[in-house]
């Protein structure tokens, strides 16, 4: 019997469950699990016996990756403690000492970190690039570019990149592409069908979508799973049963709320774009955006996270009384839950390859699942604050 060529929604709610493996109940039992036991000497014997100890996978969290796996169209799935975990365990995966690894200039703060201070220890050399780097790229690459990382939007500054471009020629000299894609999530972008080998997730965000779990997901192409496989394995990361099952339980509904994080950004960024008090909005959905058109033949839509700058006349203080006025978005760094939330955006001293960045003062906001008439009052009321 040939298989149904499913629509993504579907594999959303289907995928890693087997109801008939555990008496009919729908959703996975969770496994709280260490030691698994053996019948016999002979069942010990590696691949005799589908579990062989907590650490090294239960139903709870292959359940999980068999989705997580489904979604990217991956070769396989692991799981990570946290977003930069994952990142980390990617990185790994696919370096060793000597290599080259091509960086995007506005990745997520916490992966450049991880670049700047971690890897070289390990003899790992790296380099920024510019975000709208395409055929371009190839310029930078050296006898040793063993790998390139992507983030498209680009983290707080939200530029677009031309990812088949990039993993195109990157492929072209044998070097893996790795891309963190928890702004779009496989929902509305898979990079793995653009090229990509390694597709990392903070799955805290929109796979978990209630803001109380922290936990990361590395789909892997053919190329790169058996890497990424050793070194989870080698690392001995786990992530608890109580996260993973939360997880699986958001994934059922994230292209639902997606949908509406969309169409709730889409709402509150065209009223900002409209206030005398704002010079630009940074969402790569919105027709004025300079990387609109890459977003629109790439990606199927948007999340809820984007950025404003406010014109220059707005002092530091105005948009810190800005903030401190706001009574429905929470100040805090996280994102992709229910909630809204604001932080302030200071990116000055960050860039390294020549990317130009806001000069004026810029707030990033996501954009959650309340009635956004209440969410326009908030940030209206606040503006009145700022300029009294």
């Amino acid at each position: 019997m040939a298989e149904i060529d499913q629509k993504l929604d579907t594999v959303l709610v289907h995928a890693g469950r087997q109801p008939g493996d555990f008496h009919g109940f729908v959703n996975p039992p969770v496994v709280h699990a260490s030691t698994v036991l053996f019948p016999s000497v002979e069942a010990m014997a590696p691949g005799a016996q589908k579990y062989s100890y907590g650490r090294r996978g239960t139903p709870t969290t292959e359940a999980l990756e068999e989705a997580i796996a489904a979604i990217e169209g991956a070769a396989g799935a692991k799981l990570a403690t946290s977003g930069l975990n994952a990142i980390s365990l990617a990185c790994l995966s696919c370096l060793r000492a000597g290599d080259h690894f091509l960086v995007a200039d506005t990745v997520y703060g916490p992966t450049r970190h991880f670049c700047d201070t971690i890897l070289p220890r390990y003899g790992i050399e790296i380099e920024y690039f510019e975000p709208w780097a395409a055929e371009g790229i190839r310029k930078r690459f050296k006898a040793n570019t063993k790998a390139v990382f992507l983030e498209a939007p680009g983290s707080l500054t939200f530029e677009m990149q031309d990812v088949p471009a990039i993993a195109a020629a990157a492929r072209e000299i044998g070097a893996f592409v790795l891309m963190d894609n928890t702004w779009a999530t496989p929902v509305f972008f898979q990079p793995l069908a653009h090229g990509v080998d390694l597709s990392i997730q903070a799955g805290t965000k929109y796979i978990v979508g209630h803001s109380d779990v922290m936990i990361g997901t590395v789909a892997a192409s053919a190329r790169a799973w058996p890497g990424l496989l050793e070194m989870h394995g080698n690392l001995g990361l786990h992530v608890g049963p109580d996260d993973v099952y939360l997880a699986l339980r958001g994934l059922r509904t994230m292209s639902v709320r997606l949908e509406r994080h969309m169409r709730n950004a889409l709402e509150v960024a065209n009223w900002l774009a409209e206030q005398s008090c704002v010079a630009a909005i940074r969402y790569p959905a919105l027709p004025q955006d300079p990387g609109h058109s890459l977003w629109k033949r790439d990606f199927k839509g948007a999340c809820g996270l984007f950025a404003f700058d406010f014109t220059p006349d707005v002092t530091e203080q105005q948009a810190i009384t800005f903030l401190n006025s706001l009574k429905l978005f929470g100040l805090g760094y996280s994102w992709g839950g229910f909630e809204s939330l604001a932080i302030p955006v200071k990116l000055k001293g960050l860039r390294t390859a020549g990317t130009p960045v806001p000069l004026s003062q810029s707030v990033r906001l996501h954009i959650g699942l309340e009635d956004t008439r209440d969410l326009i009052a908030d940030l209206a009321q606040a503006m009145a604050a700022m300029k009294a």
